[in-house]
């Protein structure tokens, strides 16, 4: 049995702040008899209640694993510093939310990775847990610690503290997974721990990192990754789940006590995109493009709405305005809940799919409060190279049509260090802001036109067509980003309108270093982590000298340094890190669209854009024939009604 840590955490909660977020007792949570279930998950996603709580993967997945009777599923996330120090003082381990249980008492501890800066979360996790940090040192009492989510997708920086890591889509394999851990522990857990991870590895879904064998070159570059006894396959293959129908998650969306970064119900309207933006790890490994039709994302925003009580509906996708139904959706719901409290939301949207009357459906219930459209390059020829086919001109033009019909505010978000970019590509972004400006105001005669510059910088992503190319240096970013920020400054006709927002490039420099690591970035991590390193996607815990001088201790005597993994160009026969862990696409493909890049940095008109391929021929990049996968897209001819206007 698991005994409840809450009779010990209670009297503690007034002494540390938000107390309310280490409670539980949200609307649809759900909380089981402990004895009556075969297999129990522990999921965690490694940041504060507040970002932790909204994120769709970890709650689809609770979802489904609770729809099993035989088993359960509860939530952990990362404590803030100071419930850290009450839990160390008073032995209090690592706990869920829902019934207060520690985790080092579930058969599987689930971590899901959006970013790789979360990985000292991770390393706090277990040891509050008191789980081994090291997998090698675990026994067969402790828990299968498995990763998933996006940053999964390069798991070596972090295969010291893990068992395993699942590629992909989750609904299906968490439970398949279940299925393994429900059979050998029915059978007496033959074999132990060595066993149960040996039967999750020959499925070809799940990577077990102490079953492969990394060896290096005298230069430092990776010689080979192989695995090291019988049946252990070569490769690792995403999940890849398909028919979206089928699965209408989250269908009893937790409800958070405390607030939290989106207050909102989401729908993921579809899965996938193929519009092909070479920096894009999201876009890249999600492919292909799987549509939920429109009948059903009706159904679920009513049975969210109504189970939640948000007031706010988001449809969600990599590129939401691209649904070949949106026009559909967006007219049924907003004549759907029309005169209620209910609005409803896009993401940024991309500047060719963007029309003044989808903007309108969405913003017929609600407020015009802004526009966001991402460039990402500041000069045509940068767009040209990241293949975001968007031209000044279409961007004027929308703008242009959205001051028009009654906006007054429109966000532009941008990428400085892109590779080949210069210092006038950068300077760019100015010049498109201010005719931002000067459009605005003339299409409305007003002087109250807003546009906001939002500048992240570019780091490069495994599995895209960018994972050779060489990062930025920080320095060089920072400069670019002040030349910038003094260009918009010293405009006295347009500056004052044009807001300005940037993050230094150091944080940026570390995601590349844990983006690209292999195995040996595991002890930096380890080392930041024992230094305090704790909550690294947050600026004010953030220590980029932590960093460095961590890589400069666990990287002594070796051949590579802190550089080396991040402002380094790789070659095409280099083994990277990730090689062994198959996406679905075909590594000469990716080297021939990097390849593509690089020519039309030299020539803009030297190779045409790659289109989405939904509309187009297929380009080969390997994905539906690897993964026996396929394009499923509408329009389905259906309706979002019999649902009936509120």
């Amino acid at each position: 049995m698991s005994t409840s840590v809450f009779p010990r955490l209670e009297p503690r909660l007034p002494s540390v702040s938000k107390p309310i977020q280490y409670v539980g007792g949200e609307l649809n949570s759900t909380v089981k008899d402990w004895a009556s279930v075969d297999v129990r998950w522990a999921l965690m996603y490694p940041d504060a209640y507040e970002v932790g709580l909204p994120n769709q993967g970890v709650q689809i997945l609770y979802e489904v694993l609770n729809e099993r009777d035989w088993i359960l599923a509860e939530r952990s996330y990362a404590v803030w510093p100071d419930m850290e120090r009450v839990m160390r003082e008073d032995r209090i381990p690592q706990f869920t939310v829902d019934a207060h249980r520690p985790v080092r008492d579930f058969d599987l501890f689930g971590i899901s990775f959006s970013t790789e800066l979360g990985y000292t979360n991770l390393l706090n996790a277990l040891d509050l847990a008191g789980i081994p940090m090291h997998a090698v040192d675990r026994s067969d009492d402790d828990p299968v610690v498995i990763a998933g989510g996006h940053a999964a997708f390069n798991p070596e920086p972090i295969a010291d503290f893990l068992d395993a890591a699942v590629l992909g889509d989750g609904e299906e394999v968490v439970l398949a997974i279940s299925e393994v851990v429900r059979e050998w522990k029915g059978e007496g857990e033959p074999g132990g721990r060595d066993e149960l991870l040996r039967r999750l590895a020959v499925s070809e879904n799940v990577y077990v990192p102490k079953f492969y064998d990394v060896t290096y070159a005298a230069d430092g570059t990776i010689e080979a990754v192989v695995p090291n006894r019988p049946s252990i396959p070569f490769r690792v293959r995403k999940h890849t789940l398909m028919d979206l129908d089928q699965w209408p998650y989250p269908a009893k969306p937790l409800v958070p006590l405390a607030e939290t970064v989106h207050e909102r119900f989401s729908v993921e309207i579809f899965r996938g995109c193929t519009r092909g933006c070479r920096f894009c790890q999201a876009g890249m490994i999600t492919r292909p493009v799987r549509e939920r039709s429109i009948e059903t994302i009706g159904s679920m925003v009513e049975n969210g709405i109504r189970r939640s009580g948000f007031e706010e509906v988001g449809l969600l996708s990599l590129s939401s305005a691209d649904h070949t139904e949106i026009a559909e959706v967006a007219h049924g719901l907003a004549d759907r809940y029309e005169g209620t409290n209910v609005s409803l939301s896009l993401p940024s949207t991309r500047v060719d799919a963007f029309n003044i009357t989808l903007a309108n459906e969405f913003s017929r219930n609600g407020r015009r409060s802004g526009l966001t459209f991402a460039p990402e390059g500041g000069s045509e020829r940068m767009r040209k190279v990241i293949n975001k086919a968007v031209n000044e001109d279409d961007l004027i033009r929308t703008v242009a049509a959205a001051y028009s019909h009654g906006w007054r505010q429109v966000k532009l978000y941008f990428m400085c260090g892109l590779p080949t970019e210069t210092d006038e590509d950068v300077l760019g972004i100015a010049d498109l802001a201010t005719k931002v400006i000067a459009t605005g105001r003339e299409v409305t005669g007003r002087n109250d036109i807003r546009c906001t510059v939002s500048i992240g910088g570019f780091v490069p992503k495994p599995h895209t067509p960018f994972q050779w190319a060489a990062q930025l240096d920080h320095e060089t970013t920072d400069d670019r980003l002040k030349q910038l920020r003094d260009v918009v400054r010293a405009d006295k006709r347009y500056g004052r309108a044009i807001g300005f927002r940037y993050h230094d490039g150091r944080p940026g420099i570390i995601e590349g270093l844990l983006s690209r690591g292999d195995r040996r970035v595991g002890r930096i991590i380890e080392e930041v982590w024992r230094d305090g390193g704790r909550f690294d996607g947050w600026s004010e815990h953030f220590s980029y000298d932590r960093w460095v001088a961590a890589s400069e201790r666990a990287l002594a005597g070796t051949e590579v340094d802190l550089d080396w993994y991040t402002v380094r160009e790789r070659g095409y026969d280099e083994v990277l890190p990730w090689d062994h862990l198959d996406s679905g696409l075909d590594k000469d493909w990716l080297w021939s669209d990097w390849e593509d890049a690089l020519a039309v940095a030299a020539d803009p008109d030297a190779v045409p854009d790659v289109e989405d391929c939904r509309w187009t021929p297929c380009y080969d990049c390997g994905v539906c024939p690897e993964m026996h996968t396929e394009i499923q897209i509408g329009p389905t001819g259906r309706e979002l009604l019999p649902l009936s206007v509120v």
